[in-house]
């Protein structure tokens, strides 16, 4: 397993994790239980206010008029000015008629409570006995007094004779609001323990919308991949009438749009490579007779005036170049119609390489650096097609001296055949790299043609042949600037074939 195979693997889970924690399946979720514990939270705050407001209020209603209607009652037999023991029993007696609640009755100096236990003085605070005292009605005010609620009722007792005269007598009932406040707090509980299920509830019915959602979006999810990974004949089934049935429909569409033009293209391809390969087949019988008749020419220009020889000569330079270029369109529509096979034999690479470059005269023009007994499970006439290849462009199109060196390198999955061509030009600009090997693609405008070189251009198909036949053999073609030495900066470029090595024996891939 190469680097680009691990960090694919261990990129998965990370895209996993991230659709886990930020999916749209989570982000539904996670809204419908925030609303409605936004929704939950201010029914139950708007529950509780409405709730002790009523209390509230009804309790102060029923303590104004109990209060009012119970001083009205005791005050028809009081007389006035009381003393202190009329007084207290005044406030006694307003007391026994308002369910046992502390009653305080004050008659300008004069003040008797109907418990003389209870602590009233800070329960009546100052702004309510001013309120009692300038005004008319009756006046209540809420006080806590040591942390518990109390509501306290002041009104002015006034002589009914016809203009309702001020008395001077004051009475306050002081009422215990412990339990409206255990009530509406135990109603605030019961609320807020609603408020589980409600979520919970809002969370299962995430759940399934979000299902319902997403499942259709998940199905259009696979589709995609499926079309991204080569299967045209995919499609999604569309059902009702909203907009994923629309993005289905459209995803359909475009599926069939693409399946369409794919098979166009298919067909154009393949007519392509039968016509390349027909029309090569069909070069080939005329090309013959005329490299017979260019030959006779050649063998035959010394004795020719000197026009009709550089002629003669030119014609069989140029017939010669056509009938590479025709081989060479042979091999890639074999190339393109899978139609080649290796045939693959033990072999000495060193030996290879040499046999090679001896076949094309180019021994005494190339450094070598070929260890010997380095073996391998090749395809000769491939190698021997590759080898020729590139030496013959670094002789071409680079400058002396080409050095071809053989080696051996260690990886991660396995041993492998290093071979490497290299020249002292002027070597490639990034753009050519680039495109190198590329079909009919020529750099000779950035590298300087050699004098070894006289037949004219390449056909620009050497290197895509050359890298076709390395694939064939499971490896590749590099190319590269020459790396620094200690004789000075780099010159020319660098092209490095690798192959698995593989003996007899060995599982073939």
């Amino acid at each position: 397993m190469n680097r680009t195979d691990k960090g694919r693997r261990g990129a998965a889970p990370t895209r996993r994790s991230r659709r886990l924690v930020g999916g749209l399946r989570v982000r539904l979720v996670v809204t419908f239980v925030v609303v409605a514990l936004v929704s939950a939270v201010t029914a139950t705050a708007l529950a509780y206010r409405d709730a002790r407001t009523a209390v509230l209020q009804r309790t102060q209603n029923a303590a104004v008029d109990d209060l009012r209607e119970r001083v009205t009652a005791v005050a028809a037999d009081f007389d006035v000015p009381p003393d202190q023991q009329s007084l207290s029993r005044f406030a006694a007696k307003v007391s026994e008629g308002l369910g046992g609640n502390i009653v305080v009755a004050r008659y300008q100096d004069l003040s008797a409570v109907s418990d003389s236990l209870a602590d009233t003085t800070s329960r009546i605070t100052t702004e309510l006995r001013t309120a009692v005292t300038t005004g008319d009605q009756a006046r209540f005010q809420r006080v806590r007094w040591r942390g518990d609620p109390y509501l306290v009722v002041g009104t002015p007792v006034r002589f009914d004779d016809g203009d309702r005269r001020t008395s001077g007598l004051e009475v306050y009932a002081i009422t215990d609001l412990r339990a409206e406040r255990d009530d509406t707090a135990a109603l605030l509980d019961s609320v807020r323990a609603g408020m589980v299920p409600v979520v919970v509830l809002a969370a299962v019915l995430a759940l399934l919308a979000a299902g319902t959602v997403l499942r259709p979006v998940r199905k259009l999810g696979r589709a995609t991949r499926e079309l991204a990974a080569g299967d045209l004949g995919t499609r999604v089934a569309v059902s009702g009438h909203d907009e994923l049935a629309d993005l289905a429909r459209t995803f359909n569409e475009t599926a069939d749009a693409l399946q369409s033009s794919d098979t166009e293209l298919r067909e154009q391809e393949a007519k392509a490579r039968r016509f390349v390969a027909d029309v090569s087949h069909e070069l080939r019988t005329p090309l013959a007779a005329m490299t017979m008749v260019a030959t006779v020419l050649e063998e035959d220009a010394d004795q020719l005036p000197p026009d009709a020889a550089r002629a003669a000569r030119t014609v069989g330079a140029e017939t010669a170049r056509l009938s590479r270029l025709v081989e060479d369109l042979m091999e890639i529509s074999r190339f393109d119609a899978k139609a080649v096979r290796l045939n693959a034999a033990e072999a000495d690479l060193a030996d290879t390489v040499r046999a090679s470059l001896a076949l094309r005269g180019w021994t005494d023009r190339v450094r070598t650096d070929l260890p010997e007994g380095l073996r391998a499970v090749v395809d000769r006439r491939r190698i021997d097609v590759i080898v020729a290849n590139l030496v013959g462009n670094a002789l071409r199109h680079g400058a002396p001296p080409v050095t071809v060196t053989l080696a051996t390198a260690d990886a991660a999955d396995g041993e492998w055949v290093v071979l490497s061509v290299a020249d002292h030009g002027p070597g490639l600009p990034p753009e050519a790299r680039e495109r190198v090997f590329d079909r009919f693609y020529k750099a000779d405008a950035a590298r300087t043609r050699g004098a070894a070189d006289d037949s004219g251009q390449g056909s620009g198909l050497g290197t895509a042949i050359a890298l076709e036949n390395a694939r064939l053999h499971g490896g590749t073609i590099e190319v590269a600037d020459a790396a620094d030495t200690a004789d000075g900066p780099a010159r020319g470029a660098v092209f490095t074939l690798r192959l698995p090595l593989r003996r007899t024996g060995e599982d073939k891939e």
